[in-house]
């Protein structure tokens, strides 16, 4: 996914490399995501999407996914928080869902051009507008953003507030333990358009649920593997290819 160009450094300046390793000092493992909020403007396109005043988009560095970013707000009030209470205040919440649904968007679009010309849907629709027939009715095309997840880990494990906004193919591999897969496909991973939530929900006590050891599930098909990671893996492997040519 890319992003406006900028502007060329004026004579001097050091090169965008160099301001990242300079500003990353100042972050470390639990914080390495507030390098992106404080300086946007020092990293490449290949990693920092877009900005602006109240966010940053960036590619996540260990995608779980064939497209997995991260949406972070850059409000000095909320980044720190836990989700769960920084997403408590209705107008931050408002916020970040409009800003998340555009992000959405354009992963949807980052889909469609990546697998676009393999998926029956998509072509089938692209057939028929180059060769309409008068009175028949045009297919539907795919639709890419059914295929993006946007949700909050409910134990972040990074301590900047940061919201998930991926394609569900679970395709990649960073993907590599049970741990990195069902955080994403259980309850686990809190959809973002369910928040606020209520009192009695039982993803604010994640830990009395297990998310993360529970059987693994094929998120496509729903097979059922148990705890045999590598049997799930191969598995996803057949089902990235159906998927992408649905």
């Amino acid at each position: 996914m890319k992003r406006p160009a900028k502007p060329s450094s004026v004579a001097g300046s050091p090169p965008a490399a160099s301001k990242s390793s300079r500003i990353a000092k100042a972050f470390k493992n639990r914080d390495g995501l507030g390098v992106y909020t404080a300086n946007p403007a020092a990293f490449p396109a290949s990693r920092v999407i877009y900005y602006n005043e109240r966010f940053v988009v960036i590619n996540d560095m260990y995608p779980k996914a064939t497209v997995h970013t991260l949406l972070l707000p850059r409000s000095a009030k909320h980044a720190l928080q836990h989700p769960y209470v920084a997403l408590e205040d209705p107008d931050f919440l408002a916020e970040v869902k409009v800003e998340a649904a555009r992000l959405k968007t354009l992963v949807a679009k980052e889909l469609k051009r990546r697998f676009g010309q393999l998926s029956v849907t998509e072509q089938r629709r692209e057939a028929a507008l180059a060769n309409p027939v008068e009175g028949a009715e045009l297919p539907p095309g795919r639709d890419w953003e059914a295929d993006v997840k946007v949700g909050i880990h409910a134990c972040p494990s990074m301590n900047h507030l940061h919201v998930h906004v991926l394609s569900r193919d679970m395709h990649s591999p960073t993907v590599k333990h049970r741990k990195h897969y069902n955080s994403f496909n259980t309850p686990f991973l809190v959809d973002i358009a369910d928040f606020p939530l209520v009192d009695d929900d039982l993803r604010l006590d994640p830990a009395s649920q297990d998310y993360l050891r529970t059987s693994l599930r094929c998120w496509r098909c729903g097979k059922e593997f148990g705890k045999k990671f590598k049997e799930l893996k191969e598995h996803l492997e057949e089902e990235f290819e159906a998927w992408v040519r649905e």
